[in-house]
């Protein structure tokens, strides 16, 4: 791993001292997660709710919609996690697609803001302590996102993207804001959510629509 990617990773001191940081914060809102999920496999989908389960900050709720998948393992891994009263799990009857079940995750959701996290995404331990943050010196955002990475199969990180900040004119031509994004919720619902008939490209259909009523967009430029 190259060395200024291992040198962006927090060690346990430095997320022990950032959770002490986020809680003494004064505005602590409510981070609602939204994620659709369809036939995922066990191994992506419990790396991705335990991801969220290790944020140092701890004001989250995880609303998880699974869109009829047809995989009993996956209809298992998430009744694993019915237990946990910060987990919030909808099972629709007939498969929507990713518009409609990332709007019935919408539905669950209750927090100031919302976020949005792949069925197979992962987030690093300190993400949301990083926008609540930049919230706390940046109370006007209405939109914050960061750089990302991926895994490869051993779970290495192997290839950054690191982002240019808000651009309205670069974004008309390329979406890059995609993982991890958040949103202030009122914001996300005045513009009526994602859009049935824009599966796969429905982050970048809610993105042009929001920004006609907001230019508080604001870059994290963390991994």
């Amino acid at each position: 791993v190259p060395e200024f990617l291992w040198r962006s990773v927090p060690d346990e001191d430095a997320l022990a001292q950032l959770a002490r940081d986020v809680a003494a914060l004064r505005h602590q809102p409510l981070i609602s997660i939204l994620t659709p999920v369809f036939n995922t496999h066990p191994r992506w989908l419990r790396a991705c709710i335990d991801s969220v389960r290790r944020q140092t900050y701890q004001n989250w709720e995880l609303c998880l919609c699974d869109d009829a998948s047809s995989s009993p393992e996956t209809i298992r891994t998430l009744r694993e996690y019915e237990g946990d009263p910060r987990i919030r799990i909808r099972y629709l009857s007939v498969n929507a697609g990713i518009s409609a079940a990332s709007n019935a995750a919408l539905e669950m959701a209750q927090g100031e803001f919302v976020a949005l996290l792949d069925h197979d995404d992962e987030l690093t331990p300190d993400a949301l302590a990083e926008v609540v943050t930049h919230l706390n010196a940046r109370a006007e955002a209405d939109v914050i996102y960061s750089d990302e990475d991926k895994l490869d199969l051993a779970g290495a990180r192997c290839d950054p993207y690191f982002k240019p900040d808000w651009s309205p004119d670069h974004f008309l031509s390329c979406m890059y804001t995609c993982h991890f994004m958040v949103i202030r919720r009122s914001l996300m619902e005045s513009v009526g959510g994602f859009r049935k008939g824009y599966e796969g490209a429905q982050d970048y259909d809610l993105l042009l629509r929001m920004m006609e009523r907001t230019s508080a967009v604001h870059h994290i430029p963390r991994i």
